[in-house]
């Protein structure tokens, strides 16, 4: 199927990229969105959350504590993965549920499935062509401790809990750089768009 998967590190620009294709008027699945979704209060995946990591990373409106949750897991690489498994399948059934009624109507639409975790989760496996937004190491560290307004010992931690931004380089069928401005990552996106037909 006509499925682009779109990766990259934390804080590579991802949102800049997805953003910009959305205004160029391709249709974009976020699977951050998704994750959010799947773990409302009252759904399965945030009852086994709680059942597997206790009440205490509820907010008083028993929400997830998304931010507490995060700073636990990701100093507890076990715990992040039993997390993942958790909520990984349920965020692709839900994207399934989008695009398949998409590409049944229109079988030639290209849709962009953006996924921070793509390779991780396995979810390249669901794709026809992958591209990677990329910056360097020391950029995505300095854009995260800024943007997350996180020490650079908790920036690491975030980066490391990742696949290494140079190998999902390397494992993309095409890389748009995005160490520099945003005006220079739009010319790179149009510049790609292009060399697909789209």
């Amino acid at each position: 199927m006509p499925l682009i998967g779109l990766t990259g590190g934390i804080a590579t620009g991802k949102s800049l990229v997805t953003d910009y294709l959305r205004s160029k008027g391709l249709f974009v699945i976020d699977a951050d969105q998704l994750a959010r979704e799947v773990v409302e209060p009252g759904t399965p995946a945030w009852q086994e959350i709680c059942d597997e990591f206790g009440r205490e990373f509820l907010r008083p409106d028993d929400a997830l504590d998304r931010k507490k949750l995060g700073r636990y897991v990701f100093r507890h690489p076990d715990r992040r993965r039993r997390l993942e498994q958790i909520i990984h399948p349920r965020v692709l059934d839900a994207a399934r549920k989008i695009i398949d009624p998409l590409l049944a109507d229109n079988p030639d639409r290209w849709i962009v499935f953006s996924v921070p975790l793509l390779f991780e989760s396995g979810f390249d496996k669901v794709t026809d062509r992958i591209v990677v937004v990329y910056s360097d190491e020391s950029t995505q560290l300095q854009r995260l401790m800024v943007r997350n307004g996180m020490t650079e010992r908790e920036a690491r931690e975030r980066i490391e809990a990742q696949m290494p931004i140079e190998e999902k380089k390397q494992r993309a069928d095409d890389v748009i750089d995005n160490s520099s401005s945003p005006d220079a990552t739009y010319r790179r996106v149009d510049r790609w768009l292009e060399g697909l037909g789209l």
